[in-house]
């Protein structure tokens, strides 16, 4: 029996390489893989390629050649990239070109990568937090959010995958402990004493191929996945044992994390004070048993550290 071909936007990125490589490492579970990549002779396409992968160039701006890597195939895995362009409408426009590909195509199962639209618990109009964009309280989310209609509407069988925060961005994106004054490590994070759901960026990719795995049990429903629910009081003390040298924990409060003055701080303040504020329905959404369902072999946050301290940077 032919293999179901899983079509992943993203390939070479964090959620759509971890999902790739979950397919390739499980060679007799009736998928393959296509890999849709913007450049398949980029050195990280050309990686794909190596390990088995079908790699096939597409461009989420471009409707016609997504639905060119679409067809022929069972599932697709839908993802934006908030972060190359800031603009969530630029998500939603995408968003919309995806599942207009997919119905075209005939795709029997798309899981939309998504996160919570925080104007449903925040509104515009109330002053906890600023407004941005003129119509934003946290864009990379709002975004995000609005676009799950967009698969709704034209009526492509859809799964909402709604992802956490990459343990991976503390070794990208400077999240990781700092030297203090007295050259003592401090953990900063924005988070009060709440927890934040937290998961690798592998895992997301092994959790959405069991997505895929379940058949139609998760169409028309959501899913929200972590490896683990923590503060970062806790987080601070894994860092520590790990590291091999105490780490505290700094609750930055939220201003002051709008105001580091990199771009999206602002939206990334807001996020973690949505985080914060609404920490139950958050924690809620990303049930820690589905996800070991999903993925057996989920890491918890420990064992992602055994593995990948040596990468942190300390500074």
């Amino acid at each position: 029996m032919s293999k179901k071909i899983i079509a992943v936007l993203g390939a070479t990125g964090a959620q759509g390489g971890g999902l790739v490589r979950a397919i390739l490492n499980d060679p007799s579970g009736g998928f393959a893989v296509r890999a849709v990549v913007r450049d398949p002779q980029s050195e990280k396409a050309r990686a794909l390629a190596a390990l088995g992968a079908e790699v096939v160039a597409g461009d989420v701006d471009d409707e016609a050649s997504l639905q060119r890597t679409f067809t022929g195939a069972h599932g697709a895995y839908c993802v934006t990239f908030f972060w190359v362009h800031f603009s969530a409408e630029k998500e939603i426009a995408e968003a919309a070109a995806m599942a207009r590909a997919a119905k075209a195509a005939g795709v029997k199962h798309v899981v939309w990568s998504t996160l919570e639209d925080s104007r449903t618990w925040i509104p515009l109009s109330d002053p906890r937090m600023p407004t941005l964009h003129g119509k934003y309280k946290v864009p990379h989310f709002d975004g995000k959010g609005e676009a799950n209609a967009e698969f709704t509407r034209v009526g492509v069988p859809t799964t909402l995958f709604y992802t956490s925060f990459y343990w991976e961005n503390l070794i990208y994106f400077g999240m990781g402990p700092r030297k203090g004054a007295d050259g003592k490590l401090v953990f900063a994070l924005p988070m009060g004493d709440r927890k934040l759901p937290g998961i690798s960026a592998d895992d997301i990719g092994r959790c959405a191929y069991g997505v895929f795995k379940r058949g139609g049990e998760f169409i028309g429903k959501s899913v929200g996945v972590a490896g683990e629910h923590l503060s970062g009081a806790q987080m601070a003390a894994s860092l520590g044992r790990a590291l091999g040298q105490p780490v505290s924990y700094y609750a930055m409060p939220f201003d002051d994390y709008r105001k580091l003055g990199f771009p999206g701080a602002d939206d990334l303040g807001n996020m973690f004070q949505f985080n914060h504020d609404f920490a139950a329905d958050f924690c809620g959404q990303r049930n820690l048993a589905t996800s070991r369902a999903l993925n057996p072999a989920l890491q918890t946050f420990d064992t992602w550290l055994a593995a990948n301290k040596v990468r942190i940077p300390i500074q």
